[in-house]
């Protein structure tokens, strides 16, 4: 936590491509002008600072916070060592709204028939399609944080059976949005790393993917949501043993790309165990025209748009981490522990 009279005297530091308006509201937050970062000038003294991204010359022990305008700090984090010390809080704001509303809306149209449907009105078309209720099914929400809560509890709302993965299962009442939440597999992927996916028999696939409750979740599932942060022990999360545990579900990744194997999703999509999937995020982005992942089959591909953030959101979030370190002294809800990443 920065000490109350470094804070004091802090320079506010904000991104040159933060909005006018945004700006003035920190302004009036911090009681204190802001200088634009990265248009040289000295460095000197403490630190705080508002952006997207920390350039090299301030990752120095004069950094006592830096508030992010993005939910996810894996790029931060992953530049270059974090400062000794410095705070690091986040903007949520309410991408959990946005994000849950574009993962229902996915699974709505899917019951719905959606997208066979606009493929036959391109060819003109006149054909009745099966339908499906989604109250009752099940879907499994990997990440029980605030915006996989904001996802079940969407989910929750239609009926949906949500089943929260974390890193540990959690004992007593599961949290808001979900009905159950459990622990996931931590040696799955590695084990069925050394294996080809086409080797992969039912009883073995089940024993890789958790070795029991996991398993048998991913089997039931009719969706399998991907809410995941970057970090070292997510990259590649949903890899061989994951996908063969899978008997049809839909695989929609709002999380980061980079958590996903993207040859064992292919092999899972090409092998009939994912039935479809539907991208935001990807490991590379922008994915170039040539890139395969636009060839996967019955995938549909976002642009990193399900949570986009508002001005607003980066003000009210950045206020409330104010109130706690300036008024309240205490650890902002939204500080990031920078050891693990989220």
């Amino acid at each position: 936590m920065p000490a109350p009279e470094l804070l004091a005297r802090a320079r506010l530091l904000v991104a040159p491509g933060l909005s006018p308006s945004l700006v003035r509201e920190l302004e009036r937050i911090t009681g204190r002008s802001t200088e634009r970062s990265g248009e040289g000038g000295t460095t000197d003294g403490p630190l705080l600072c508002v952006g997207a991204v920390l350039p090299e010359a301030l990752r120095t022990e004069r950094l006592l916070w830096f508030h992010s305008v993005n939910a996810g700090t894996d790029a931060l984090l992953g530049a270059g060592p974090w400062p000794a010390g410095a705070l690091l809080t986040r903007t949520v704001g309410r991408m959990g709204e946005r994000i849950a509303q574009y993962v229902v809306g996915w699974v709505l149209a899917e019951c719905q028939a959606v997208p066979e449907y606009a493929a036959q009105h391109a060819r003109a078309e006149w054909r009745r399609l099966p339908t499906e209720l989604v109250a009752g099914q099940t879907a499994l929400v990997y990440g029980t944080g605030r915006i996989g809560g904001a996802v079940a509890g969407l989910l929750r709302s239609c009926g949906v059976r949500t089943v929260g993965v974390g890193r540990t299962g959690r004992a007593g009442a599961p949290p808001p949005g979900f009905d159950r939440v459990i622990g996931a597999a931590e040696d799955a992927e590695q084990e069925a790393a050394e294996l080809e996916t086409a080797e992969l028999e039912a009883a073995e696939a089940r024993e890789l993917a958790g070795a029991g409750v996991e398993a048998a979740e991913l089997a039931g599932a009719r969706w399998v949501v991907g809410a995941l942060p970057l970090t070292r022990a997510t990259e590649g999360f949903f890899g061989a043993g994951r996908f063969a545990a899978v008997r049809g579900a839909t695989f929609v990744n709002v999380g980061r790309g980079a958590t996903v194997d993207p040859v064992a999703l292919e092999g899972a999509l090409r092998g009939g165990r994912v039935r479809r999937a539907v991208l935001d995020v990807l490991a590379e982005e922008p994915a170039a025209p040539d890139d395969p992942v636009w060839r996967l089959p019955r995938t549909v591909i976002t642009s990193h748009s399900a949570g986009i953030t508002a001005d607003e959101d980066v003000a009210q979030d950045f206020a409330a981490c104010w109130e706690a370190v300036a008024v309240g002294r205490r650890r902002p809800e939204l500080a990031v522990d920078t050891g693990r990443g989220y």
